[in-house]
C-alpha cells in the first residue's frame, strides 16, 4: 500500500513541477509598464484561472493528499514494531577487553 501512495505521491511532486516550470509568470509582463504595452496587464485582473493554474492546483492537492497518507502509514507501521524493536542494548567492555 505505501509504494502505490509512494508512486503517487512521486508522479504528483513531478507534474506540480513541470506545470509550475510551464506557467507563465506573474513578473514577466513588467516590459509591458515601461513602454511597450499598456500599464492595465501589469496590475489588472488575471480572468479566470487558466488550465494550467487549475491542474497545477489539483495536483498540489494530490501531493498534499499523498503526503498525509504516507505519514499515516508510517506511523501505524513504527507503532506496530514498537519503537525499541530494533534497538539492542551495547554490550559492556569485559575487564580483558580494554587495552592498556
Amino acid at each position: 500500500m505505501s509504494v502505490l501512495i509512494l508512486i503517487f505521491h512521486a508522479l504528483a511532486a513531478l507534474g506540480v513541477i513541470a506545470l509550475v516550470l510551464l506557467q507563465h509568470g506573474k513578473g514577466a509582463d513588467m516590459g509591458a509598464a515601461f513602454g511597450s504595452g499598456s500599464a492595465g496587464s501589469l496590475f489588472g485582473s488575471s480572468g479566470s484561472a487558466s488550465f494550467l493554474s487549475r491542474a497545477t492546483a489539483v495536483l498540489a492537492a494530490v501531493f498534499f493528499a499523498t503526503s498525509l497518507g504516507l505519514t499515516y502509514v508510517s506511523s501505524h507501521k513504527a507503532a506496530s514494531k514498537g519503537v525499541m524493536a530494533t534497538v539492542k542494548p551495547a554490550a559492556a567492555p569485559k575487564s580483558g577487553d580494554i587495552p592498556k
